[in-house]
């Protein structure tokens, strides 16, 4: 089992009343995507990245700012664009002609909950600036360092059917994210209830203070789920699920295998562990089973799995690598 305290029902049931409040914030503005919904709230409790893949108008924006929102944090909202700066985004150095010195301006990503929008479309350099941010939690502006504010959860989005002055996002951003979600249609029942939140101006309500967490609660949830049991064989069932990815051959249909060019980093294998207590907690259990580890397994490794040339013409995805994989490891 892991090192720490087991959680007591007092403390699951502390977490519940938490996790309760921020969802129902959520659907009180967003209609659906509870797919979504569930994403931010395990990146959220594990203090995680998050990139959302869709067409536009589907209400990711509504959805960062909801739960920005519902948890007290600061938000700032960045369009990424090919000519968007590093220092229009971390910050940069001003020169003050009444005082002769430089005072530094801090940048948007300073905040609880930042969301890029359509991150795909600014450069390298600027895509790479955030690296830092997103890993190591600071960013160096004029030679001194400044810590991101706690929580700092980073939320971009990218439009897949719009490539024109587009700059595709390299592995090893990618690999920063501890999510990837795809974010799909409403259905035919949510679109109708979209046109009744619109015309009773749900959707733009400020939230009540009462509908609120605070930040203080998203620590505590963070700490919770740092003391979810996880048992030695749901360890071993991660890092066989992780090694199958390097070495499909080995495991499932040459035919599919085929198609992988890399595997899962070791950082892919640390994200399915804290999706799986995060998932455990939300669902009120003080230790993880292995159907936490499956539920968001697309989320947790399709942006990790690698695919050839060759799968791309033969119109391959990574799920369907992931879910064979999936079904010839062993359940614990």
């Amino acid at each position: 089992m892991n090192q720490g305290n087991t959680l007591s029902e007092a403390q699951l049931n502390e977490a519940k009343a938490i996790i309760d409040k921020l969802s129902a914030a959520y659907s009180k503005k967003v209609v659906g995507q509870q797919e979504l919904k569930l994403a931010m709230e395990v990146a959220l409790i594990a203090g995680g990245h998050v990139l959302l893949e869709s067409v536009p108008g589907l209400a990711k924006t509504l959805a960062a700012k909801t739960i920005s929102e519902a948890a007290n944090g600061t938000f700032s909202r960045i369009q990424c664009t090919p000519d968007l700066l590093p220092s229009d985004i971390i910050g940069t150095q001003i020169y003050n002609n009444n005082s002769g010195t430089f005072e530094t301006k801090i940048g948007p990503v300073h905040a609880n909950f930042v969301l890029l929008d359509e991150i795909n479309r600014s450069s390298a350099k600027t895509q790479s600036a955030m690296l830092e941010a997103m890993q190591e939690r600071q960013v160096s502006v004029g030679g001194v360092m400044y810590k991101m504010p706690e929580p700092f959860v980073v939320l971009a989005t990218q439009n897949p059917i719009e490539q024109e002055g587009t700059y595709e996002l390299p592995e090893a951003q990618l690999d920063r994210f501890l999510l990837k979600e795809i974010v799909e249609y409403p259905s035919r029942d949510e679109e109708m209830q979209i046109l009744n939140y619109t015309i009773s101006g749900q959707t733009t309500a400020d939230l009540a203070p009462t509908d609120k967490i605070t930040i203080e609660d998203v620590k505590k949830l963070q700490q919770l789920r740092k003391m979810i049991a996880v048992d030695d064989a749901i360890k071993n069932y991660i890092v066989n699920i992780v090694t199958a990815t390097r070495n499909p051959r080995a495991v499932i249909d040459a035919n599919l295998a085929r198609y992988v060019e890399y595997g899962v980093s070791p950082r892919g294998g640390i994200a399915l562990l804290q999706i799986a207590q995060a998932i455990a907690l939300i669902n009120g259990r003080a230790y993880v089973t292995p159907d936490d580890v499956k539920q968001l397994r697309h989320a947790a490794l399709r942006h990790r799995i690698i695919l050839n040339f060759e799968a791309a013409a033969d119109d391959v995805h990574p799920e369907a690598i992931i879910d064979a994989i999936f079904s010839k490891i062993q359940t614990p």
